[in-house]
């Protein structure tokens, strides 16, 4: 899925995705960083992350790997296939607790707007595209 090199990021650009994220997963970064090995502010820098590089995926295609769950102008919900989280790991670095804990916030907020997880998408990847500006 990741073959290509993420673009480097500059630093406004990544303090924009870290405020992105904050607003947008609110209460669920909190809940999740309670309950998992990793700090707040590290789950926090995970999830913008995921989010530049799933930006850049979406512009080739990352809807092809898996299935919408939900649209909208400000976000797309979808359950992967091929391996997202651990492809984010390795290219980002990332231990295996943050890549969890990060996958974990996506999830539950898939949950919370399309229900429980049905059993097929159990070991897919849940990833949630944040497609609102931050003012």
């Amino acid at each position: 899925m990741l073959d290509e090199p993420i673009g480097a990021v500059d630093f406004d650009e990544f303090s924009r995705a870290c405020d992105l994220v904050e607003d947008y997963f609110g209460s669920t970064i909190d809940s999740v960083a309670l309950h998992a090995p990793v700090s707040r502010r590290q789950l926090v820098a995970v999830l913008a992350r995921a989010q530049l590089s799933g930006r850049q995926l979406a512009v080739e295609g990352l809807t092809d790997d898996g299935d919408v769950v939900y649209q909208s102008n400000d976000e797309t919900l979808l359950w992967l296939d091929g391996g997202f989280w651990t492809d984010m790991r390795g290219r980002h670095h990332l231990e295996p607790d943050e890549g969890r804990a990060a996958r974990e916030v996506h999830r539950r907020l898939i949950e919370a707007i399309d229900g429980d997880v049905p059993y097929y998408n159990r070991e897919r990847d849940p990833f949630v595209l944040i497609e609102r500006r931050h003012p």
